[in-house]
């Protein structure tokens, strides 16, 4: 059982890693670009509203699967991957709609403060925090 656990485990890391290695062919965000030059002073890009939100999702919901992966081959508890799921789609309703709000006023609201509400978008950031969360909250029901 414990081989499936580090499957599980691994095919998540390398998940998010596929995702991160594909994402100029896989999604549609003509924002990848412009915050790879990290210069404030170029012009934005030319975008598609429905494209890019549907990109974004598309790409939240392969993260979100891939990290689930993760939470329950660490933690084999079907509860704690809801939990950080849940927790993961709660942290993505808040940046999405701040990351959107910044693109409709073509990021005015500062670059660096749009920079990083686009690095909640499309990157699993929360399971950083979740992760060892949840070793802690492992380590407290053993006491």
């Amino acid at each position: 059982m414990k081989i499936l656990s580090w499957l599980l485990v691994i095919l998540g890391i390398c998940g998010l890693i596929g995702v991160r290695v594909v994402e100029n062919k896989m999604f549609y965000d003509p924002f990848l670009d412009y915050f790879h030059e990290s210069n404030q002073n170029i012009s934005l890009p030319a975008f598609e509203w429905g494209k890019l939100i549907g990109g974004h999702l598309f790409r939240f919901i392969l993260n979100l699967l891939f990290s689930c992966l993760i939470i329950q081959g660490l933690f084999k508890n079907k509860q704690w991957t809801m939990q950080g799921a849940l927790m993961m789609i709660i942290v993505f309703a808040i940046a999405f709609p701040i990351y959107l709000f910044c693109i409709q006023n073509k990021f005015e609201i500062g670059y660096l403060f749009s920079f990083y509400m686009r690095r909640f978008v499309i990157q699993p950031l929360i399971i950083l925090l979740i992760v060892p969360m949840f070793y802690y909250r492992k380590q407290m029901e053993r006491r």
